[in-house]
């Protein structure tokens, strides 16, 4: 089984489907920082590191770490502050994923696929 199969199975096709938010400066390191972002826009990593997916304006797309080749696209909405759906397609299964996140802390989306899979994703540093 590819790593790219791994992922979108460890999950509805979505342990790696969605990963979301953003980078937060730390202000150390002389670099400039740059403004956290909220609630669920930027980019999140699968509990694996498999699977990097980013959620920008209503879009989302979830790449391979280790190639970046592109495995699932698709849009969000929010369905209130601290909630997300998302929908989307597997371009590996060539099938349609969706599920449901909760943001439960500045860095961590709790995550269940619309089979009943669950799975995190922790925001990208």
């Amino acid at each position: 089984m590819t790593i790219a199969r791994k992922v979108f199975s460890a999950g509805a096709v979505g342990a790696l489907s969605v990963i979301l938010a953003g980078c937060m400066g730390d202000g150390g390191g002389g670099s400039p920082s740059r403004p956290s972002q909220s609630g669920v826009e930027g980019s999140w990593i699968d509990a694996q590191g498999t699977g990097l997916s980013t959620l920008a304006g209503g879009s989302f797309s979830t790449v391979a770490t280790d190639t970046g080749q592109k495995l699932a696209e698709g849009s969000y909405t929010l369905t209130n502050p601290t909630s997300v759906q998302i929908n989307g397609t597997s371009l590996i299964r060539q099938s349609p994923i969706s599920f449901n996140c909760l943001l439960v802390s500045a860095r961590q989306l709790n995550c269940t696929s619309s089979a009943g899979q669950q799975f995190v994703l922790t925001r990208r540093a």
